[in-house]
């Protein structure tokens, strides 16, 4: 699997998170931590819909 913002396989990772679009809940997002630490934007593919 690899992070939604950055594309970095997040396997080797201890901390990430998984969850569905808030709008529209079809589209996986993955996060890694240095994305969730810095608040990186993150798009949803499905409805376009843009979280922190």
């Amino acid at each position: 699997m690899n992070c939604t913002n950055c594309g970095r396989k997040i396997e080797s990772e201890s901390v990430w998170v998984r969850f569905p679009c808030p709008k529209c809940g079809k589209t996986e997002i993955i996060r890694c931590d240095s994305c969730r630490t810095l608040e990186n934007p993150y798009k949803c593919e499905q409805c376009r819909f843009t979280g922190p």
